[in-house]
């Protein structure tokens, strides 16, 4: 959906997104990669509105975060 801006299951087009936020103490849709907000990598949604279907989505500028986070599990 992300790429495509249609949705894998139904097709439909009418996609919306919500960005990622981390807010006080880890709240929000994110990733806590390290012990403090600031080191958080947010989660954007993508969603169909005509079913329902959702994909998470981070930066690619974040992924080099997460893969190197101590709180990653392999």
């Amino acid at each position: 959906m992300k790429n495509t801006n249609k949705c894998p299951k139904c097709g439909s087009s009418d996609i919306v997104r919500f960005d990622g936020y981390a807010g006080a103490h880890g709240a929000g849709n994110n990733i806590m990669v390290g012990m403090t907000v600031f080191s958080a990598v947010n989660v954007n949604r993508y969603i169909c509105c005509s079913c329902g279907y959702t994909e998470e989505w981070i930066d690619k500028e974040d992924i080099e975060k997460v893969k190197h986070s101590r709180k990653a599990i392999r």
